[in-house]
């Protein structure tokens, strides 16, 4: 006598032969109602104007080199002046 655990006789064995010949029989075909359910995204007027923007903010650069060159030669040359009572004035406004 043969244990087969839970399942009758041989039944692993059929389902497995029924999966192979049915699987064989619909590869490569799509029926209608899989025809219908191809993934689909749509974005919206403004998802698109989003990443419009998205995309024009990744173009500017993060340092702007001509204002770091501007302060760099003004510190250099000794017309960089600091107004330190402003400077003052926006850390206490902030705290």
């Amino acid at each position: 006598m043969k244990i087969n655990g839970n399942r009758p006789p041989d039944s692993q064995d059929v389902n497995l032969k029924i999966r192979n010949i049915n699987g064989a029989e619909t590869k490569g075909k799509v029926s209608a109602k899989e025809k219908n359910l191809i993934d689909r995204v749509d974005i919206s007027g403004e998802g698109r104007d989003v990443a419009a923007l998205m995309n024009a903010i990744n173009k500017i650069p993060d340092v702007r080199a001509d204002k770091v060159k501007a302060i760099k030669e003004a510190i250099e040359t000794g017309n960089y002046n600091i107004d330190v009572a402003k400077i003052a004035d926006k850390i206490l406004k902030e705290l």
